[in-house]
């Protein structure tokens, strides 16, 4: 590959916009849910499934449910994306807490990540 693509390659990965926000891993069988805050929604999903999928997920009872009811009935869900223009990193982190919190009482959820 040549050395210009690269350089724009990884220019473009920096560069690239990320959204924050709530989302929540479902058991289908049970209708269990987890819900965690993300600073990247649309990276989130790879992460949880790999640890989920090397079975040593920190969330005890999700990792059950994926042994028991395997990775096709379990399902990644975005609860609420926004934008985090003219925030500063600590305003996410804290709008992400708050909003954490709403979700895991409006749906009676438990934690997919602390």
């Amino acid at each position: 590959m040549e050395k210009d693509k690269k350089r724009q390659i990884v220019r473009d990965y920096k560069e690239k916009k990320v959204t924050p926000g709530i989302f929540a891993v479902r058991c289908i069988v049970t209708n269990e849910r987890w819900l965690g805050p993300s600073r990247n929604l649309d990276a989130q999903q790879n992460g949880i499934w790999f640890q989920l999928g090397m079975g040593n997920h920190r969330i005890k009872d999700m990792q059950a449910a994926w042994n028991t009811h395997g990775q096709e009935n379990m399902v990644y869900e975005v609860i609420e994306r926004f934008e985090e223009e003219d925030m500063t990193p600590y305003l996410v982190q804290s709008k992400l807490k708050e909003r954490l919190a709403h979700w895991r009482a409006e749906l009676n959820a438990g934690l997919a990540m602390g």
